[in-house]
């Protein structure tokens, strides 16, 4: 078995105690890592340091050319990350070594932002004043990562940081930890200076650690939404800032122009491609009346034919849920929506064949609005599909919901797909196509699905704090209580 310890301060710190990490297509541990939240101290202590040290006065240009080289060496070792995250979190191999390929062009972007952040000067508020401003990085980062894609999503918040000059205090999923350890350690042959990005592992007590501490200065944290709660009223007693990436239950919207290859294929990959265990995964599906029985057949029939198996195969298709706890999560909404009347049209059921932890891709009819899965985040490979007559309809049912991180469109008429993007209630939609992003695009929601941005110019803006400066010119300032 491999054992890792905690990455502090630019190597590896021993912790107190350790605990296993499971590969969910077997269900066997293969890694033991730290689980010590008093190591928090220790990781908030080094971030402050190399704050207030060398990362902190290094230049801009310096800091990008980190950034670059950091991104270098995650391709060099794309294809090694890949597996590793595969094994840790049970995605397939085509998706996990996807990402790990992805990541260079994440840090090239923010590296190229990191010598063009500046202020601005302010209109003149008198003859004898100069008003300015500075963008300054907030200071040391609390960053807590799901389980789901690990690698990409720690990406996207150390990306913009370091881009902002901040450091960084990370804790990934219990389920999912070793990735992050390996990519802190590139860092550090990439050149980052000591205390830049420490990686803490363990259960929630760490969580809770980095959430209520107050050397941190600001939190990302990308999760669902009773663990972001905690972290929020951890947070508040140190008002301590936040950004949340939260849950979805994204609507996919296809109306009766739309082409029905491509409507099918965009359903398929926004549910099943990444087993439905995507924050983004467009799990409830509205589709015009004039399409519908097709569509639902034709969605029905493919579920039906998706390869499951060994992640590591790259002829597997979709991979298993991530815990027991998240199979039998998704099992029990299932089995709810079923009691509420709902037609279980695919899927439904554990495969009885491949270990346990394998859901059958599901579609599931005959619902509303109203029944509990459709209102309520799965996170699994299961589709709700409803009808709808008009486009009145499709706004009003897909804004019916308590989230609004992204949304589908799929119609040729382009002036309707932009009256659809302009009235739906979520932080971005796909048009004709689905689960696309960038490291140019923002990403985040509405309502329960957060607040704050990942990706984009956004992100950095996210990281860092305007300061305002008054500069007096003509050494006109008196003694205030001397009259004339």
């Amino acid at each position: 078995m491999e054992s890792y310890d905690n990455w502090i301060n630019g190597g590896w710190a021993q912790p107190a105690r350790r605990m296993e990490t499971t590969t969910p297509f077997t269900g066997e541990a293969w890694a033991e890592v730290a689980d010590d939240a008093a190591a928090v101290d220790a990781a908030v202590a080094a971030a402050r340091a190399a704050f207030e040290g060398e990362w902190g006065a290094m230049p801009a240009a310096e800091r990008g050319r980190l950034m670059r080289k950091l991104g270098e060496l995650l391709t060099r070792d794309a294809e090694m990350l890949g597996q590793v995250e595969s094994r840790d979190n049970g995605k397939i191999i085509r998706e996990t070594g996807a990402q790990a390929k992805s990541l260079q062009s994440y840090y090239d972007f923010f590296a190229g932002q990191a010598d063009k952040i500046g202020g601005e000067k302010l209109p003149d508020p008198g003859a004898n004043f100069l008003v300015y401003t500075e963008k300054v990085p907030v200071g040391v980062v609390g960053a807590i990562i799901p389980w789901n894609s690990p690698l990409a999503l720690l990406t996207w918040k150390l990306a913009p940081l370091l881009a902002a000059g901040c450091t960084a205090v990370v804790k990934p999923s219990d389920i999912t930890p070793v990735t992050a350890l390996l990519l802190a350690e590139r860092a550090t042959e990439a050149g980052f200076p000591p205390g830049v990005i420490n990686i803490v592992t363990g259960g929630p007590e760490v969580g809770a650690a980095i959430s209520s501490h107050p050397g941190i200065d600001k939190i990302t944290f990308t999760g669902g939404g009773a663990t972001a709660r905690h972290v929020a009223r951890a947070a508040a007693e140190n008002l301590t800032p936040l950004v949340l990436e939260l849950g979805g239950k994204s609507p996919q919207i296809v109306f009766d122009d739309a082409d029905p290859d491509a409507a099918v294929n965009g359903i398929l990959a926004g549910i099943f491609a990444a087993s439905g265990q995507t924050c983004v995964a467009g799990s409830r599906a509205y589709v015009q009346e004039g399409i519908a029985q097709e569509i639902i057949d034709r969605v029905v029939e493919r579920a039906g034919t998706i390869q499951l198996g060994d992640p590591a195969d790259v002829a597997t298709e979709m991979g298993p849920a991530a815990s027991d706890a998240q199979r039998d999560r998704i099992i029990a909404m299932i089995d709810q929506a079923r009691a509420e009347g709902a037609t279980i049209a695919a899927g439904g059921v554990v495969d009885p064949d491949l270990g346990g932890r394998f859901v059958r891709p599901t579609v599931i009819t005959d619902v509303t609005n109203e029944t509990t899965i459709v209102r309520e985040e799965v996170f699994g490979p299961v589709l709700t599909i409803q009808t709808f007559a008009d486009e009145a309809e499709a706004v009003a049912l897909a804004n019916d919901s308590d989230y609004g991180l992204a949304a589908g469109v799929w119609s040729v008429d382009i002036r309707r797909c932009h009256r659809m993007a302009r009235k739906l209630d979520v932080g971005m939609v796909w048009l004709n196509t689905y689960r696309n992003v960038s490291p140019l695009a923002p990403f985040g929601g509405t309502k329960q699905s957060g607040y704050g941005r990942d990706n984009g110019l956004e992100a950095i803006d996210e990281f860092l704090e305007t300061k305002t400066v008054w500069v007096e010119l003509e050494g006109a300032t008196r003694d205030p209580f001397v009259i004339g």
